[in-house]
């Protein structure tokens, strides 16, 4: 070969290989050195930062929980019996995200945002990290705005505003959920997006929620987040975290949303369990030191954002189930010191068929008025001492019922009626101007004189009486919101012909035909 022909393929040698890029690969790797409960240990992986998701060799990912001097405590978030010692792990630099977006109203998905309806991808890219700092205190703004859950007992005694943190307390069976599921049905057409968030619940309940959402139309401003019973402790820890941040994408936008915790003792046992499998030191009832921070964290981010940041709203409803009415407990403390008041609902109320089973003297909410309508205000803002004074007489009349003067057994028929007033079905939430209608009937005395078992009859027929022949009340103080005494007048009047009304009707049924016999007779 001609020493010219060499020197030409030695140059095309020399360009070639100058003009390649190595392609160097320094991704921080770790090896699987135990494995078991959902739990791997991982030798290596050094630069690991706290909650980033690390990639298994089976294409299944963990959360870096436990960061030590030597090893990774890492908890699994989906089946690890794929997962064996030896495998190879590598970090994604990438902390836990969900998808989020409205492609997400109206479906069901799991905590990483998967969807379980069967109806097919969802439709969007955006994503948002599960953990996320709280608004600081300059991006809020009071919490002013109400928002109405539909129930007369807590629109008019503990109202809700737009923003706020109340929790929902009580027993199992006393009627929680539904509370919180007419709070959500009660949005339609008010432009909040409702997130439920189901932990450690059974999937035939998160069935019925859904189907009752359905149902009413509801789940075309709902999202559903379900971490069933029987799904991994892991996938129940982050499940309102991600519930929150699907939540926030609304509230960053402008809009206001609504997020239901149900329910996070659910939540705390399950941080427990993944806990203790890290070992790391037991505290109380062996619930890690940093359990109150778990919840702190969650729910601060519920907020009412300044006009500036676009005055959108985040709104937490948690939920949490207690022992025997037993408020003392680790955990309902706990969330009882974070939120911004509770309503508890008490066993006996409840099988009373006081329902909701809302105890008004353990209820409370800390915004009080400032997230309340005028109008309900007005009407409403003597009731809860009404019915504590009631509660009290009730206390000593029943030791002698015979010997009460004629104002105690007044203000215990009041009382009384103001209680079966209280009651609604469920999953049948009203709008504020019925529920002032009938509260301004109940506390001005307009029912006095109608005996208790006729009291839901009496309301049923008065709202239907008032559409049909005095509708512009109604519109009047769903526009106004307020009280005057030019719309107080026309009030009264309208109750006061319902009254007549009434009785015209009842004195036409007892004036029916006579009996054959009193005609014989005449």
């Amino acid at each position: 070969m001609s020493r010219q022909r060499v020197e030409l393929i030695s140059g095309v040698i020399r360009e070639r290989i100058g003009a390649a890029a190595p392609v160097i690969d320094l991704a921080d790797t770790g090896e699987v050195t135990a494995i078991g409960d959902g739990i791997a240990i991982v030798a290596g992986c050094r630069a690991a930062m706290l909650g980033e998701m690390l990639e298994f060799s089976e294409g299944l990912f963990g959360l870096a929980l436990n960061l030590e001097a030597d090893r990774v405590g890492v908890v699994m978030l989906g089946e690890s019996r794929y997962i064996k010692e030896g495998d190879c792990v590598r970090r994604t630099g990438r902390i836990l995200s969900v998808p989020v977006g409205d492609a997400l109203i109206g479906r069901v998905v799991d905590p990483l945002g998967r969807p379980i309806d069967g109806k097919g991808p969802i439709g969007t890219s955006a994503t948002a990290p599960i953990e996320r700092l709280a608004p600081g205190v300059v991006d809020r703004q009071p919490v002013r705005e109400p928002l109405q859950t539909g129930l007369k007992a807590i629109d008019a005694m503990i109202p809700i505003g737009r923003g706020q943190r109340e929790l929902i307390i009580g027993d199992r069976q006393t009627g929680k959920t539904a509370i919180a599921v007419d709070a959500i049905l009660n949005q339609r057409d008010t432009g909040v997006v409702c997130i439920y968030n189901a932990i450690g619940q059974k999937q035939s309940t998160i069935a019925h929620v859904v189907k009752t959402l359905e149902n009413a139309g509801a789940m075309r401003y709902s999202i559903v987040v379900a971490a069933a019973a029987s799904s991994p402790a892991s996938l129940m820890y982050i499940s309102p975290y991600a519930a929150t941040s699907m939540g926030e994408y609304f509230r960053d936008s402008g809009r206001h949303a609504l997020c239901v915790y149900d329910d996070l003792l659910r939540h705390a046992q399950a941080y427990r369990e993944i806990s203790l499998l890290l070992r790391r030191p037991p505290g109380r009832e062996a619930y890690p030191g940093d359990i109150f921070y778990l919840h702190a964290r969650l729910l601060e981010r519920a907020a009412k954002l300044r006009d500036e940041l676009g005055g959108g709203s985040l709104t937490a409803l948690p939920i949490v189930e207690t022992q025997g009415g037993d408020l003392s407990g680790y955990i309902p403390t706990n969330v009882i010191s974070i939120t911004d008041g509770q309503i508890y609902l008490e066993p006996e109320l409840f099988h009373q068929g006081i329902r909701p089973a809302i105890n008004v003297g353990n209820s409370v909410s800390r915004v009080g008025g400032a997230a309340q309508l005028k109008a309900m205000r007005q009407v409403a803002g003597s009731l809860r001492l009404d019915l504590a004074q009631y509660r009290e007489l009730q206390g000593f009349a029943q030791f002698g019922s015979a010997d009460l003067d004629k104002a105690t057994r007044a203000q215990l028929d009041r009382g009384e009626r103001l209680v079966e007033l209280l009651k609604q079905q469920q999953y049948a939430p009203l709008p504020v101007e019925k529920q002032i209608v009938i509260l301004y009937a109940g506390i001005h005395g307009f029912l006095d004189r109608t005996a208790v078992a006729d009291i839901g009859p009496y309301e049923i027929a008065l709202y239907s009486f008032l559409q049909s022949q005095y509708a512009a009340i109604l519109s009047t103080l769903a526009q106004r919101r307020a009280i005057d005494d030019g719309l107080a007048a026309e009030l009264n009047g309208a109750l006061d012909a319902f009254a007549a009304a009434t009785a015209a009707a009842r004195s036409k049924e007892n004036s029916g035909p006579p009996a054959p016999g009193v005609a014989l007779a005449a």
